[in-house]
């Protein structure tokens, strides 16, 4: 598991108990508000690295990539993204040799990490995606490949995008399944129809963590098959542990 503290990167393995406290390279250790992070290890390696992500305040979001073989933080990557954007506090997803997470905002999209070239960029989402009040979330795709999560809060539908390629190898967005929410969980009242939120994605089971006014509900999107977790009211995140990255290159 991972978190930030006031200088330095907490990394812990909960089932060891081994804890590694990395000072933070510079501009992360500042007043810019670190947003977001993952730590990658090979099955069976030591050997770990942590992947930060921190957005500036000159319409920049900047990476940084340590390694514990070497004890040393990477080079300072950068990519442009508007202030009227913010990097969402939900877990990264990886997918091959990349780390992606969401960009919300009044123009939404993801942003991808490059582990192999060390590079950033943001990938644009669809336009009908701008409504502040839908939610969305990056994750697997049924392929393996990239795709996102969209909550619709006027019909209460889940939709399953996923990033195809063409002939020519220009990418796209596709959409998959629609799920209809209200009815998978049984949202009844005008009242519990009123707002459905994305608080956590476990991506290696596919599970999404929605709250409503009824609870806290678990949905595998796979089989569809949910469990109510708690009747809280006040839960604003979920940060479900399956098991250490295990990275890509």
């Amino acid at each position: 598991m991972f978190a930030v503290l006031r200088k330095q990167a907490l990394v812990w393995d909960p089932f060891t108990g081994d804890q590694h406290r990395i000072a933070l390279p510079p501009r992360f250790d500042s007043e810019e508000p670190l947003t977001n992070g993952a730590v990658l290890r090979a099955a069976g390696d030591v050997h770990f690295q942590v992947v930060l992500v921190v957005q500036a305040t000159d319409d920049r979001v900047l990476g940084c990539v340590y390694s514990s073989d070497t004890g040393l933080w990477g080079n300072l990557i950068s990519a442009p993204l508007p202030s009227t954007n913010n990097l969402s506090r939900m877990p990264a997803v990886l997918v091959g040799d990349s780390l992606y997470w969401t960009v919300i905002g009044n123009i939404p999209g993801i942003l991808k990490f490059d582990l192999e070239r060390q590079s950033l960029a943001v990938i644009p989402l669809p336009m009908d995606m701008l409504e502040e009040e839908n939610e969305l979330t990056v994750m697997r795709a049924e392929d393996g490949g990239l795709g996102f999560l969209f909550v619709s809060q006027e019909d209460l539908s889940a939709q399953l995008w996923k990033r195809k390629a063409d002939c020519d190898g220009v990418a796209s967005w596709e959409l998959g399944r629609t799920i209809k929410l209200d009815k998978l969980l049984s949202l009844n009242s005008e009242m519990e129809r009123d707002c459905i939120v994305i608080l956590g994605f476990a991506e290696c089971n596919n599970v999404v963590f929605l709250w409503t006014f009824v609870g806290l509900f678990m949905v595998e999107l796979e089989s569809l098959q949910f469990k109510k977790v708690c009747k809280a009211y006040d839960v604003v995140c979920c940060r479900p542990f399956e098991c250490v990255y295990a990275a890509g290159i």
